[in-house]
């Protein structure tokens, strides 16, 4: 099985709907996990809304600092996605391993004011997040780190 860790700045939106398409349609080839290097402190409301209506669980997430990702109790990460720029451009004190490092940068649905916009934000990151996965899946041949960073590379190249 090979974990991941999906970080954002907040951890409380991209990251968060990352996490749970990842281990949702994984099938149980990936754990995923995420994180921030600011947490708001909570999931935001529509990213769990956004789960439920799209059939998946909104039970058990938590926005988190990915300090608990560099402990010695850490799962070994094979794969680290940022989905915001500005984690992309921090330094992360993941521990264990050499992970495969990925940049999905996406436009932070929490950042649209008005409830109506900010649903159908959240409903177009999650689609997008989806997409990635998916061809992720699709194009991963292995479970190990040259396998994701061939799948990476490849997805890489399409256009979302």
């Amino acid at each position: 099985m090979l974990n991941i860790l999906v970080l954002c700045t907040g951890n409380s939106a991209r990251s968060i709907l990352a996490e749970a398409l990842l281990n949702a349609r994984g099938d149980g080839r990936i754990r995923a996990f995420s994180a921030g290097s600011s947490p708001t402190g909570t999931p935001n409301p529509l990213a769990l809304e956004t789960l439920v209506a799209n059939d998946l669980p909104s039970d058990g997430y938590r926005s988190k600092s990915w300090d608990e990702f560099a402990g010695p109790d850490a799962p070994e990460l094979d794969a680290v996605i940022t989905v915001c720029d500005s984690a992309a451009a921090e330094v992360c004190p993941v521990g264990p391993g050499a992970p495969v490092r990925a940049h999905w940068g996406l436009p932070d649905p929490a950042d649209i004011e008005t409830v109506d916009a900010a649903r159908k934000a959240f409903a177009d990151t999650f689609r997008a997040l989806d997409a990635r996965i998916l061809a992720l899946l699709a194009a991963l041949q292995g479970s190990d780190h040259v396998a994701l960073q061939s799948a990476f590379d490849q997805i890489k190249l399409q256009d979302f």
